[in-house]
């Protein structure tokens, strides 16, 4: 492992760990540097075991040895710091220990991400990293093929959308999605029905449209708060709600996407 002391938080060499807190700012800076963070030794190990390149690692001394057997590259720079200069770097205090740039893969096109896929889960819009996350996880956990991201969705490899899904966004294959005018096309030739996870007086219920689950299902959610855009409810071939009681009409976009999942699981 080829480690490098560092003392100096402006070294340029840590450049790509500069202001991780600032998301305006990561925005822009990871998708077109092609790199994105990946947080903690199991998230690396996660990375780099789905094959996931690092461009460098970023570990306080405690912590070096967790790393080690992840970096078999001797030409991958492991740089470590002292607590205070990771803080004071990345604008947080790094309790997980370890950092990693890694190289951002190239998106598959959406034909590639569905062709053997059954029941795969769309996401528009979602701005919330923590809700991206956990979407994800509860799409690897309860047998979702694949997922697509709208245009505007949050970066599913941004920091906190990995952690979040402890690693699982290097587990399901997804990609993005065109505007609606072509994705509704792109999805119907593979075969999926457009399920949209919505209120509406014309809603199926959730389990009823289980009972007649459709051989290939694009589950869509929508942003927190609006929900499915006009566009995308248009696109929409059913809409499906899950039935609530206790005066409460919807569930957090993640807990709605856990329970639809469960529901469409491949029994």
């Amino acid at each position: 492992m080829h480690a490098i002391q560092i003392t100096d938080a402006s070294d340029e060499r840590l450049t790509d760990y500069r202001d991780l807190t600032d998301v305006a700012l990561r925005r822009v800076i990871e998708p077109e540097g092609g790199l994105y963070i990946a947080e903690s030794a199991k998230v690396i190990g996660r990375a780099i075991a789905a094959g996931h390149r690092p461009r460098s690692l970023l570990v306080q001394e405690k912590w070096v040895p967790d790393v080690e057997e992840l970096v078999t590259d001797a030409a991958t720079p492991v740089y470590v710091v002292a607590p205070e200069i990771a803080e004071s770097l990345t604008g947080y205090a790094v309790h997980r220990g370890a950092l990693a740039s890694m190289h951002r893969p190239e998106l598959p096109s959406v034909a590639e991400v569905v062709a053997d896929a059954r029941l795969v889960v769309v996401l528009e819009d979602i701005v919330d990293h923590t809700n991206v996350g956990a979407i994800f996880r509860a799409a690897a956990g309860l047998g979702a093929d694949a997922v697509l991201v709208s245009p505007r969705c949050a970066d599913p490899l941004y920091r906190r959308s990995v952690r979040v899904s402890m690693g699982t966004v290097f587990q399901v294959p997804w990609t993005r999605l065109p505007e609606w005018d072509e994705a509704r096309g792109v999805l119907h030739d593979s075969g999926f029905e457009l399920a949209a996870l919505a209120l509406s007086d014309a809603a199926v219920s959730l389990d009823a449209f289980s009972a007649r689950r459709p051989e290939r299902v694009a589950l869509m959610l929508g942003a927190e708060g609006d929900g499915l855009s006009r566009r995308a409810l248009e696109a929409a071939d059913t809409v499906v709600t899950i039935p609530m009681a206790g005066g409460v009409d919807s569930l957090n976009v993640a807990a709605a996407s856990a329970v639809a999942l469960w529901e469409l699981r491949a029994r």
